[in-house]
């Protein structure tokens, strides 16, 4: 499962359609509220929860899931697929505009991500010296890799063909990889994915 640029900009097309809906213009004796003071009221409530007044992709998810519209995203016919490319698309999302690299956004950054008139950059990814464009495919020995939102996720198979696919972990964008680099990362996934296998085998026998 990836989240490619399409997805991304429906499902941040679909919270600003919320969010707009939400905006309360001013009566005769009312105070209204504006776009960004319905976005900093979200902000407020879901950034509490660990008291940092950061957004991270967890508080993100869920302030993405308490609208229904937002949640229909369903490019899977299974429930739990469509879940994971949520997940993955709120990662994407906080990529846009997460300018210090921390994965979690300020209220200006959330603001950023956000706003109407913010038009998201295409993203290409880099592979000796050329670039891809989003949805394009490379292959490394056995494994898949594909273009997403500017980052190479790769499938982290034993190229005997043992372990089941997984998804990668994200590559910074705009990196320049060389192939052997690239192959260098599928190798490291492989490690992870292996050690992942052999957790869950011990904490099986443990029960």
């Amino acid at each position: 499962v990836v989240c490619y640029q399409s997805d991304r900009d429906e499902l941040r097309r679909r919270v600003i359609q919320w969010l707009e809906a939400e905006i309360i213009p001013d009566g005769w004796f009312s105070k209204g509220s504006n776009y960004s003071e319905v976005l900093d009221k979200y902000f407020k409530a879901i950034s509490i929860d660990d008291g940092d007044s950061r957004l991270d992709s967890t508080e993100f998810l869920k302030f993405v899931e308490q609208n229904e519209t937002a949640v229909n995203i369903t490019t899977y016919m299974d429930q739990e697929t469509n879940k994971l490319l949520r997940g993955l698309c709120v990662d994407a999302l906080i990529e846009l505009s997460d300018e210090n690299a921390d994965w979690k956004l300020s209220f200006n950054e959330f603001l950023k991500c956000l706003s109407p008139s913010f038009n998201p950059p295409e993203k290409k990814c880099a592979l000796e010296d050329e670039t891809y464009e989003d949805g394009a495919e490379t292959e490394v020995e056995c494994n898949r890799c594909v273009c997403a939102c500017g980052n190479w996720v790769c499938t982290a198979m034993t190229c005997e063909g043992k372990n089941d696919k997984v998804p990668a972990q994200r590559q910074r964008p705009n990196e320049d990889l060389t192939e052997e680099e690239l192959a260098r990362y599928v190798q490291e996934l492989q490690k992870h994915q292996e050690t992942a296998e052999k957790t869950k085998r011990t904490s099986t026998k443990e029960m």
